[in-house]
């Protein structure tokens, strides 16, 4: 994790001190199903709470133990006996190591969907309110980077509504299948410990039992975590790249926002550069690059192996604590994103009324022109305004083939900026509904 691109909350979740808080609910829990059960004394179970709930675990005497016993979880389990006292010889009974480390990791990363989820709403709060403030503001739409026909800013901020919409649906279920618990011993057959165990403690965790753990939790549940917020990062560069094309010198059609004091080139103090969306198509880079070394996870040896464990203790910070980063920041860059509807306007007027060729086209179908005819007149004339040889409107109406099918006024009907924007009411119920 990177100071520069973490964020508390998400940070905190990953602390040493987080974790080994967690180890112990889940023990202390798995004592009191234990002693539930008569199989060790209540007691005991009752001296752990006690001795444990405000116990403030020290990482340094915790890494001190592992640097002898070379194992983090018996290097916890020591220390929790310094703490507890002779009752803790009965924690941790019937347990292996990856009961612990999987139900915390599922525990931290749910917890992190938590957050990365909330992110996604104040996003989507920001696209909707821009969406609508901009819903009829007319701009060019451009396909392969060249104009194409006009759209609405607000129809450009509504597709991202759209995506990220789907992005949470995506969050939601990749929360639900990681939010799994496994308390079931060594190569997961519950030999030592009762299965009502591992249900006490994944209810008391907010998980859901793992059907079969093998010792471990299947990795393909980690892989599919790991691919959601790959597919997020992805979204999120999409929108960037899109706002970086639009704040282009020749285009301008939006722009971050600069605050004051802002310095955009240490060289060139006119510059004023998209340094934010192109950090997040960077930072988008990094949290997809997660995704593949959790699919290669998938694959352990028998019934476990710890190739995943280096992996994962890199990877799920990063992925994570980068990610809620990065939504923070594009909910940034949407909220205060300058628009400028008059050059959009200029730029839809740029190729002399050429974004109306298709509606000529079909005019011209419909009042009896065959497709292939309709579409070498509309190009023939088309052609010289790229040129900068004339306008589309007065070339048409000068062409004797195409006043042959069409009068005059109805060629100028046909350059209603209007009829392209006709069903962005539909599109927008569609997205958010009637509000």
């Amino acid at each position: 994790m990177i100071p520069r691109y973490s964020r508390p909350e998400m940070t905190a979740i990953w602390s040493p001190e987080a974790r080994f808080r967690i180890w112990f609910e889940i023990e202390a829990h798995a004592t009191t199903a234990l002693a539930d059960l008569g199989v060790v004394p209540k007691e005991a179970a009752a001296k752990v709470w006690e001795k444990g709930r405000d116990a403030v675990f020290d990482v340094a005497r915790i890494d001190e133990i592992e640097r002898v016993t070379k194992h983090d979880v018996i290097a916890f389990l020591t220390h929790l006996a310094e703490i507890v006292g002779p009752e803790a010889r009965f924690v941790h009974q019937g347990m292996t190591s990856s009961d612990v480390l999987d139900t915390c990791l599922n525990v931290q990363l749910a917890r992190a969907a938590d957050l990365l989820i909330a992110d996604i709403d104040g996003l989507l709060a920001a696209l909707k309110r821009r969406a609508f403030e901009h819903k009829l503001t007319p701009t060019i739409g451009r396909s392969h980077g060249i104009h194409a026909e006009p759209v609405t800013f607000g129809l450009k901020l509504a597709q991202a509504y759209a995506e990220f919409e789907r992005a949470r649906a995506r969050l939601v279920a990749a929360r639900a299948e990681i939010a799994t618990c496994a308390i079931s011993g060594a190569v997961g057959t519950f030999a030592n410990i009762d299965p009502r165990v591992e249900e006490y403690v994944a209810a008391q965790m907010g998980l859901t039992v793992e059907p079969v753990s093998t010792q471990v939790i299947p990795r393909d549940r980690h892989a599919m975590f790991f691919a959601v917020l790959g597919v997020v990062a992805s979204s999120i560069e999409r929108l960037s790249i899109e706002v970086r094309h639009l704040q282009r010198t020749e285009v301008l059609e939006a722009e971050e926002y600069f605050s004051e004091g802002q310095k955009g080139s240490s060289a060139m103090p006119h510059k004023r550069n998209p340094v934010l969306t192109e950090n997040l198509t960077g930072l988008a880079r990094m949290v997809r690059s997660y995704a593949l070394p959790a699919m290669e996870n998938v694959a352990l040896w028998h019934e476990r192996d710890i190739s995943h464990s280096s992996v994962e203790r890199m990877i799920g910070p990063d992925a994570t604590v980068t990610l809620d980063f990065a939504l923070a920041r594009l909910t940034g860059v949407v909220d205060k994103l300058l628009v400028y509807p008059e050059q959009m306007q200029r730029n839809l007027d740029r190729l002399g009324g050429l974004v109306h060729s298709q509606r000529v086209l079909l005019a011209l179908t419909q009042a009896g022109v065959s497709r292939e005819d309709a579409y070498r007149l509309v190009q023939r004339n088309a052609m010289p305004v790229w040129r900068g040889e004339g306008d589309f409107l007065t070339l048409l109406q000068a062409d004797q083939e195409v006043t042959a099918a069409l009068k005059p006024e109805a060629i100028a009907e046909c350059f209603d900026l209007g009829y392209h924007l006709k069903h962005v009411d539909t599109i927008f119920r569609r997205v958010f509904g009637e509000s």
